[in-house]
């Protein structure tokens, strides 16, 4: 529990910005799991429907076969690639997030000195924590977020080049 309790001590010391930017980063890692989940579970089951609907074509030579070939990939395609972009827009908005989380705990800072009048160090220390927590945390979301983009694009491409290797044209 004392886990629970830093985690909440962290979030409340980023102020609002850092819920908002954990918020985002439970759809990002959400949508990145279910991509991964339909490559293992069901993407084998969909490629092995497309191969069998082209193995029970008797024409596969002619130009109309070719379109059949391409339209059972791009669909597969289209299935593989769902939700990609709305995952790169969240690791697009992540740093975004810890820029105003920047902007608004310098305004903190600001404010601060207009009240103190002084420079006091203690007393803007909290605007200054709290400026860097939401950058920090919009930079680290948003770059293990582009590592396993890269990973879905690169299996989204694999599987394509595979499947169209599968689907033999004569």
């Amino acid at each position: 529990m004392e886990f629970i309790e830093d985690i909440r001590n962290f979030l409340y010391s980023g102020g609002d910005i850092l819920w908002l930017i954990l918020g985002v980063a439970i759809c990002l890692w959400c949508l990145i799991v279910e991509r991964f989940i339909f490559f293992r579970q069901n993407y084998p089951d969909l490629r092995a429907s497309c191969l069998d609907r082209w193995e029970q074509r008797d024409d596969k030579t002619s130009a109309y076969a070719l379109f059949i070939r391409q339209e059972f990939i791009s669909n597969v395609e289209i299935q593989m690639n769902q939700g990609v972009s709305i995952i790169k827009l969240l690791i697009a908005l992540c740093p975004l997030l810890g820029l105003l989380g920047t902007v608004t705990g310098m305004i903190h800072v600001f404010d601060v000195m207009a009240i103190t009048g002084s420079g006091n160090a203690r007393a803007m220390a909290a605007g200054i924590s709290k400026a860097t927590i939401t950058t920090m945390a919009g930079m680290v979301i948003a770059i293990s977020g582009l590592y396993l983009n890269k990973l879905i694009e690169e299996r989204i491409s694999d599987e394509s080049h595979h499947l169209a290797d599968l689907l033999k044209y004569h």
